[in-house]
């Protein structure tokens, strides 16, 4: 889903950062802290700082936290590899290996939690615990308003915005500014679904949090949480292992916003 997040820019320094050859592109990350990793993905058309940006320097102080920014987004330039959900979640397997992080925890928001999905159906193995802020994983998953916004999307709504002037202050040709609109419009007004049955083999533990009006279609949020073995009545049997939270009076960019009650909810869950 299109943002316009404006967050804090990152205080605190990145102890690496640099470009992983992966699948014919370089992609750029950044490492933060040290501890057990957690991999951040972003939202479409955002930068490392513009999502990140208040979270990073809290979950840094007992992490390690690898942030990447996604082909054509930020720092890694412009391609003319199509974009779709399974290429970039290869890429984030392949940075992986670059790294040589064998599994991690993944965080991802809104288009990133998309791709994270992904990653969690092709890569099981790699992943250790889930977070889905405010992301789906078919195009059902948003209202009926989010999917025709997508589809009447036009380049010119993004002129001189947030996600503009991040992505000139960092991309190593502003020039593909055009280009890379064409690309991801193309790629949010086409329709996806990742398959019920491939969530429900979903092992890994899942936290879904949603804002109470982000646009996700909440009927369907239920069943993908009862995909992941929610919405029992847990006093007759066992905690499921996955959690859903929805934060009340938050929209799809405000809930980003909300750095101590998305940190708790990280927190609580991710020990």
């Amino acid at each position: 889903m299109v943002t316009a997040i404006q967050s804090k820019s990152q205080q605190v320094k990145p102890s690496n950062s640099g470009y992983a050859p992966v699948n014919g592109i370089n992609i750029y990350y950044e490492v933060h802290g040290e501890g057990q990793p957690i991999i951040l993905l972003h939202g479409a058309f955002m930068t490392i700082g513009t999502n990140w940006g208040q979270l990073i320097p809290e979950l840094s102080k007992t992490r390690k936290v690898i942030a990447i920014e996604l082909q054509g987004h930020g720092h890694t330039a412009f391609s003319v590899r199509k974009f779709d959900h399974t290429t970039f979640a290869k890429d984030v397997d392949a940075l992986m290996g670059y790294l040589n992080v064998e599994s991690s925890d993944i965080v991802g928001y809104s288009f990133g939690a998309s791709i994270a999905y992904k990653f969690a159906i092709l890569y099981p193995k790699r992943l250790k615990k889930l977070v889905i802020i405010s992301g789906v994983y078919k195009s059902t998953g948003w209202l009926p308003q989010i999917n025709d916004a997508f589809k009447g999307m036009k380049p010119e709504f993004f002129t001189n915005s947030p996600m503009q002037v991040a992505y000139d202050a960092v991309a190593p040709d502003t020039t593909k500014w055009a280009s890379f609109l064409k690309q991801m419009i193309a790629l949010a007004g086409k329709s996806f679904d990742f398959g019920d049955a491939n969530i429900s083999k979903i092992a890994a533990p899942v936290l879904i949090i949603s804002g109470d009006n982000d646009g996700m279609d909440k009927m369907e949020l239920i069943k993908t949480y009862q995909f992941l073995g929610g919405g029992i009545a847990a006093d007759f049997g066992k905690m499921p292992k996955s959690q859903l939270a929805v934060v009340p009076g938050q929209s799809h960019v405000s809930l980003m916003t909300q750095t101590s009650i998305l940190l708790d909810y990280l927190d609580n869950f991710l020990k």
